[in-house]
């Protein structure tokens, strides 16, 4: 698809146990629209219901040589939704809370520099790779915006206090480096490398045993948010005690093979 194309609501494509939404408003920084961000649940809950897919990767077609992976929410959006700004927050709240949920483990393919919501949408995947030349910024602060609490309960847990003022409170800009630095980056590659990357990642992601790392996922998430029961935690950890993937492992261990993990 040319960069030059009108843009349109993120595409979901599926290959095999790895799943890709693609945010695709090349033209207008991948800005998300209030379609965008219900196209964004409706690929969540699909790849959710489909027990074969164990990676979601969350990237976007870029263009320019300053690319940006998103520039966050489409301000007008704040003027046309009916329930005001308030309402807009809200719908782009909950479509971020729906990654964050995804039974996959998620990762953020961020192949240019994120800004405003868009920050909150690559915290709330479990890893993100960026390029070098990337940088992040919340201009909430600059624009007379409280930032939803949810996303600065994400920042805090995932990047610590003192990186989460520097975004949200001083509006500052973060390079490469310091995104690095302070744990929002995984890993930092030329762009020309980051779709290498992001497959050799995702295969090493997918193989492993889905039961226990989609428990952890949940359990990690509840303590970070310090939500959920202790007695649920217990139970994803019995879980796998019996499992036929821990007998696996421990099989392919013993035999100095790579395990072949069925979910069950």
């Amino acid at each position: 698809m040319s960069l030059d194309a009108p843009g349109t609501e993120p595409l979901l494509s599926l290959d095999g146990e790895v799943a890709t939404v693609t945010l695709n408003r090349p033209r207008h920084r991948n800005r998300l629209e209030a379609a965008d961000l219900q196209a964004l649940v409706r690929h969540v809950r699909a790849v959710d219901a489909d027990p074969a897919v164990r990676v979601l990767v969350v990237t976007a077609r870029v263009q320019g040589p300053a690319p940006v992976f998103s520039a966050g929410f489409d301000l007008a959006g704040f003027e046309r939704h009916p329930g005001g700004p308030g309402g807009a927050v809200d719908a782009f709240a909950q479509a971020v809370e729906a990654l964050a949920a995804a039974r996959p483990l998620t990762l953020a393919a961020l192949a240019g520099s994120v800004y405003g919501g868009a920050v909150d949408l690559a915290l709330a995947c479990d890893f993100r790779l960026g390029v070098e030349g990337m940088e992040a910024r919340v201009p909430a602060a600059a624009i007379g915006l409280h930032y939803y609490t949810a996303g600065l309960r994400r920042a805090v847990a995932t990047l610590g206090l003192p990186a989460a003022r520097r975004l949200f409170l001083a509006a500052e800009p973060l390079d490469a480096a310091a995104l690095q630095a302070c744990g929002f980056l995984d890993a930092c590659v030329a762009p020309v490398a980051l779709e290498e990357e992001v497959r050799r990642r995702c295969a090493a992601l997918a193989a492993l045993a889905p039961r226990a790392v989609q428990g952890m996922k949940r359990t990690l998430r509840e303590l970070a948010e310090g939500a959920g029961e202790p007695a649920a935690w217990r139970q994803r950890e019995l879980a796998t005690h019996a499992s036929a993937d821990f007998a696996e492992g421990i099989a392919a261990v013993r035999a100095r093979r790579a395990p072949v993990f069925r979910g069950a």
